[in-house]
């Protein structure tokens, strides 16, 4: 399924940009970056609760925010991209 996933951390401290770095590069591990503080997640059930308790044990509740989007298997009907970043296929073929 496709989850969209989405963060706002508070980044006036040391402490805030600690995180904000550990939620971004914990989301690179498992989707790919659409926008600063959005990634588009190819995931299982299980994938999706490991990615999910992670994040929930990095951010601050009570100054940082996380969504997950659950846009399920049939996504590629409910996205659309209009603007400058091309657009691509998460479930495409990866060349390193």
């Amino acid at each position: 399924m496709l989850v969209l996933i989405t963060y706002d951390v508070n980044t006036q401290t040391a402490a805030g940009r600690k995180r904000l770095r550990q939620v971004a590069k914990q989301c690179v591990n498992y989707g790919q970056r659409v926008q600063n503080s959005v990634f588009e997640c190819v995931l299982d059930a299980a994938k999706f609760r490991e990615v999910q308790h992670k994040l929930e044990k990095i951010i601050d509740v009570e100054k940082d925010s996380l969504r997950f989007y659950l846009l399920g298997n049939n996504y590629k009907n409910k996205v659309e991209h209009i603007g400058a970043k091309a657009s691509f296929d998460v479930e495409d073929t990866l060349i390193i």
